[in-house]
């Protein structure tokens, strides 16, 4: 893998001049940006290759978008001025190519066509002796974009200090072919995001400090509409999935620490001029920081190399969207208030903070529907999700001291919006049951969120969309007077099904009908202690199959400490023994980016020099 994204980084090089000139390039040459890789670890996702090498019948050039060194890169995005490729083409592929040395904390990382965001993507942490990871990823649903010249801007922000010493040093890469594969993509794509690219900004909403609104007028030849909605946790909402009860957030306050509220349960919902055209149950992605460091080394979590964008047809809006006015588009995001006899609601808001966009994909065509009169809305038929709740709390009986808090969420929530000549329909479950015992310093919580999503156009086959997120996760941590260690072990999975519908879809990655199953199980093991390094090692294995564009891809690999052991691709296994294990990660010290049991648990801001 690592001579294969040499060779395209040359060959990306040489195209350079056809391709972005940047404002902000550093002043670095590519072979010093990627200096030598050689003994850095493959870090990777598994997931269904793409191939980046054009084959289609014409055009076949690739282009250089972006090469950059971030580090001081808080607030300091690349900048580059794309300029498309003259010939014609119906087909895009990006090369995402990074390095990094040393230590450093995992990073979100944004890309964006103007105020549009194409992209999203995290980087795995670092180690002394340096990673390496590629992803190639389609990006043809954006081809009306590609099309124009656009004002490139990549946001991955960083720190560089004495003890946090890792650049990502990124190289983006561009293949243009023609292919002839009467895929219809989007005519019109436009942004919900703050829009900041004219001062050279980064355009995500930052929720809920930002009103995430935006006014837009839709063409009257629209004749599909489909929103895609990019959101994820941070900070104080990047484990929303084991978050507790506000009136557990102070629970375990004189031993574990303050907990973070508003329940594990979160809807993103969209709204168009007031009115709920669809929402998103998002799935808990886990970055290579969380939880436990040592999970995610070679192998990082799902998606987090290419965070999926679920989609919401508002198809049945466009009669009302049609009428030549502006109308507003607003993105929320909710969790639950939850009363002590019981009851709960949907939140006015969340915690701190959730990056947001979103993009309208409109398609062109013969209308919104004949006999249906413009600037009338469709009927919504969306009541508040249906929730129960339960929580008990255990305390000492002779020092009235908390001792234990279990809590469960069940959620489901029918929505359904209709005009003559479209239906959109949401049908979703959630489930959560949480325990923190041992005073709070074990944690465990069972999640699984289930929909199904149905998009009808009259005349046509409808497009049928399932998933399921299925997730447990326990954690334990150990606090001694020199430093404190955590164990955990988990067990995870992400399901999609669907028979296709217009484009490449920003949820199931692919073009027309597929099905994939994936899931990780592992152990880990992370520990802290006065005067030594920290460390982290861990037993992960993913299992994964796709099947999707007439083909079918399947995958199991196992890790343990740092090294693959095994590796089975479509029948073929590879199996490695022990010898070739590599134990560094348990004598060597191992630099891990978040420095406090908290930052890793999402339990609390950490202090560098507390160990709780």
């Amino acid at each position: 893998m690592v001579v294969l994204a040499a060779s395209c980084f040359v060959l990306a090089w040489f195209c350079y001049f056809q391709g972005v000139s940047s404002s902000d390039a550093g002043g670095f040459t590519p072979r010093q940006l990627r200096g030598d890789t050689n003994g850095f670890l493959d870090v990777f996702e598994v997931y269904k290759p793409v191939a980046f090498t054009p084959q289609g019948s014409g055009c076949d050039q690739q282009l250089l978008l972006m090469e950059h060194q971030f580090a001081l890169s808080y607030g300091h995005p690349f900048i580059g001025d794309y300029q498309p490729p003259t010939c014609d083409f119906d087909t895009v592929k990006i090369n995402f190519t990074v390095t990094s040395k040393g230590r450093q904390f995992d990073r979100l990382a944004l890309m964006y066509l103007g105020d549009v965001e194409v992209f999203r993507t995290s980087t795995a942490e670092p180690t002394q002796n340096g990673i390496i990871w590629t992803y190639i990823k389609d990006m043809s649903q954006y081809t009306a974009l590609w099309k124009q010249p656009q004002k490139l801007i990549f946001d991955l922000g960083n720190l560089i200090d004495s003890t946090y010493t890792g650049a990502y040093n990124a190289t983006l890469t561009a293949s243009f072919s023609k292919k002839n594969n009467n895929i219809k993509t989007p005519d019109v794509v436009l942004p919900i995001s703050a829009k900041r690219s004219a001062t050279n900004g980064t355009s995500a909403f930052i929720v809920p400090s930002d009103n995430a609104t935006v006014s837009v007028a839709i063409p009257a030849a629209a004749s599909r509409a489909v929103v895609s909605i990019s959101a994820c946790g941070q900070i104080n909402e990047e484990f929303w999935w084991s978050n507790v009860f506000n009136q557990d957030m102070f629970t375990f306050n004189a031993t574990a620490g303050i907990l973070y509220g508003y329940s594990p349960f979160r809807e993103v919902q969209l709204y168009i001029d007031g009115n709920l055209a669809g929402v998103v149950w998002p799935f808990p992605t886990i970055f290579t920081g969380g939880v436990v460091p040592g999970f995610w080394r070679p192998i990082v979590g799902i998606d987090a190399f290419d965070l999926r964008m679920p989609e919401i047809d508002i198809s049945p809006f466009l009669s009302y969207l049609t009428d030549g006015k502006e109308h507003s588009f607003s993105i929320k995001v909710v969790g639950l208030d939850t009363q002590e006899d019981g009851t709960a609601k949907l939140s006015d808001g969340v915690g701190y903070y959730w990056v947001i966009t979103g993009n309208i994909f409109l398609y062109l065509g013969e209308g919104a529907g004949s006999g249906y009169g413009k600037g009338v809305l469709p009927l919504v038929v969306a009541p508040d999700p249906t929730f129960t709740t339960s929580r008990q709390l255990v305390q000492n009986r002779t020092t009235g001291a908390n001792e234990s808090v279990s809590y469960s969420v069940t959620a489901k929530r029918a929505l359904t919006v209709t005009s003559p000549a479209y239906t959109w329909v949401q049908t979703l479950s959630f489930s959560n049951y949480g325990l923190l015992d041992q005073q709070g310093f074990r944690q465990w919580n069972k999640q699984n969120t289930d929909g199904q999503l149905l998009a009808n156009v009259a005349g046509s086959n409808a497009a049928l969309t399932t998933f399921s997120y299925p997730l447990e996760a326990n954690t334990t941590f150990g606090v001694s007077d020199t430093g404190f260690t955590i164990d955990a072990w988990l067990n995870r999975g992400l399901n999609v099904a669907s028979n296709g519908g217009p484009g490449v879809s920003t949820f199931t990655l692919v073009n027309g009908p597929s099905n994939l199953v994936t899931k990780q199980y592992g152990s880990a093991h992370y520990g802290s202690f006065s005067n030594a390094p920290s460390y982290s090692f861990g037993d992960t294995t993913d299992e994964f199959e796709e099947a999707s564009e007439g083909s079918t891809y399947s995958r199991t690999v196992r890790a343990v400490n740092g090294t693959v052991i095994s590796d089975t691709q479509g029948g073929a296994q590879f199996l490695f023994s022990e010898s070739q294990m590599s134990l560094k990660s348990l004598v060597d010290p191992l630099p891990i980016g978040r420095d406090s049991v908290r930052r890793i648990l999402g339990r609390g801001p950490g202090d560098p020099n507390l160990h709780l």
